[in-house]
């Protein structure tokens, strides 16, 4: 019993500590918050049953990234539905910003919006500052196949952004 309430202890500590990584991931798979609400819940119940399988090979954070991004997906499919990218940026952030960055960011978030899954979940990750390593892991990819993805992705949205102005 006291091994349950450690464990229980630790993950729920764990969750806390890196929620930021689940409300991303439901911001870019989601267009609303009862649908946000909806799949936070649903990642962290994956996470949970999950939980056991952590060999902590990888960090915390790479697992549930990979956990979440697998359930988003999974979630989407499900649904059968158009996906909608919905800003990241905190609210404090965008406040400070010049209307001619918030029009960049918009563009730039409007053109990833157009993205396959995949490609939002690998821009997301590299918008995170992850290593090239660590979005291998959790997309189960090679990290050549990352370089030449971001590559790609990158020449899209570039076209796409400048496409749209």
């Amino acid at each position: 019993m006291k091994v349950l309430r450690s464990k229980k202890k630790e993950f729920s500590e764990m969750i806390e500590k890196h929620q930021a990584i689940i409300h991303r991931v439901t911001m870019v798979y989601t267009n609303g918050p009862a649908d946000r609400e909806d799949l936070f819940q649903e990642i962290c119940l994956q996470l949970w049953r999950s939980y056991p399988n952590f060999r902590e090979e990888a960090k915390f954070s790479t697992w549930m990234y990979r956990v979440a991004l697998n359930t988003a997906i999974s979630n989407v499919r499900k649904k059968n539905r158009d996906i909608h990218f919905e800003q990241l940026l905190d609210n404090d952030r965008m406040e400070t910003e010049s209307s001619d960055e918030k029009e960049q960011i918009q563009l730039l978030y409007r053109a990833i919006s157009k993205l396959n899954r995949i490609d939002k979940a690998l821009i997301l990750l590299w918008l995170d500052e992850k290593s090239y390593d660590e979005i291998a892991s959790i997309l189960g990819i090679s990290k050549t196949n990352v370089s030449v993805k971001l590559v790609r992705i990158k020449r899209k949205l570039e076209e796409m952004i400048f496409t749209q102005e």
